[in-house]
């Protein structure tokens, strides 16, 4: 399938960067080809901002980090106007999120109105300020991380703005003999023998056009409804375990379905594959809806988590 090298040399430089999470480098290539912002949780130093420096330099994307902080404010995320006195008007001044790539440093450490500004720019494509809308670039992927381990002084993200990521990916720390390279790396970088940076292998053009042979990927009837059984069963879950029965008090909505979907054909793309497969379903369903679930306080004392009833939906509903 043409496009799939570009899309393998991407993720294998990726993996030459990033030692282990295999996890995150999949869901963040199959991000950009799907058209979706991926949420990325876990503790300081698991190279999340190195990640998503590396799949910027990639894509040859145009990348900008902004840390958020109480103190910020809308405009200086998406932008303001500015008044000339010589001119005698208003003219715009475009903020970070006008870049192709854009990594929200601690997304929950910003008020809602600055997650308001963000959630308009994810859902539509688009900035409105001072009455006037301005357009985002075609490729625009927002990479956003919040840390677990630390909550004071923060603003947790509200369900509507959880909804619009693509991805909720969480990361743990590396095993021994990761953590062991890890160190050989950081110790040669010291020494001044750093390895070669991350190439372009692609640029947004390539993904733009990659995307539209994604949409033609096939998904057969009994492979969608699987789908769509999963993200209804988060909405009914006694109806598969009887004892986790009122667990979960808001379940996934349609929005889980279409992008369960998307990222299945995505991942299908991925693999060289013209057609989706049950497992590209139940390899993604717990990152694309793990967010997507309300539980009650009762499945915390019971210890019963998102990912867990989303497992449990993968393995209970009968799969094609």
């Amino acid at each position: 399938m043409a496009g799939t090298e570009g899309l393998r040399a991407l993720r294998a430089q990726l993996q030459s960067v990033i030692v282990g999470q295999e996890a995150l480098l999949e869901r963040l290539v199959i991000a950009v080809l799907a058209g979706g912002h991926v949420l990325l949780e876990g503790p300081p130093g698991l190279a999340k901002t190195t990640a998503v420096h590396a799949l910027a330099a990639g894509i040859d994307a145009r990348f900008q980090r902004i840390q958020f902080t109480p103190d910020l404010m809308p405009g200086d995320l998406t932008g303001s106007e500015i008044y000339e006195p010589a001119k005698g008007g208003f003219r715009f001044v475009p903020g970070p999120v006008f870049h192709e790539i854009l990594l929200a440093d601690e997304i929950n450490r910003a008020p809602p109105k600055v997650q308001s500004a963000l959630l308009e720019a994810m859902a539509e494509h688009q900035v409105t300020v001072g009455g006037h809308t301005h357009r985002l670039p075609d490729l625009f992927l927002v990479l956003a991380t919040q840390n677990p381990l630390e909550q004071s002084g923060t603003y947790p993200l509200p369900e509507a703005q959880l909804d619009r990521f693509l991805f909720k990916v969480v990361l743990d720390y590396p095993s021994a003999e990761e953590e062991v390279e890890i160190a050989r790396r950081a110790r040669r970088a010291d020494e001044g023998h750093v390895e070669a940076g991350v190439k372009a292998m692609l640029t947004p053009d390539d993904i733009l056009a990659l995307r539209r042979q994604v949409n033609e990927v096939y998904i057969d009837e009994r492979v969608e409804r699987f789908a769509i059984d999963i993200v209804t069963g988060t909405r009914d879950v006694g109806r598969h375990r009887r004892e986790w029965a009122g667990l979960v008090q808001a379940g996934a909505s349609p929005r889980g379905s279409i992008s369960l979907l998307r990222a299945a054909m995505a991942r299908a793309f991925l693999e060289g594959r013209d057609h989706v497969l049950p497992e590209d379903v139940i390899a993604l369903a717990p990152d694309v809806l793990r967010h997507r679930l309300m539980m009650d306080f009762a499945a915390q004392a019971e210890g019963v988590s998102a990912r867990d009833v989303v497992v449990m939906l993968t393995r209970e509903v009968p799969a094609p």
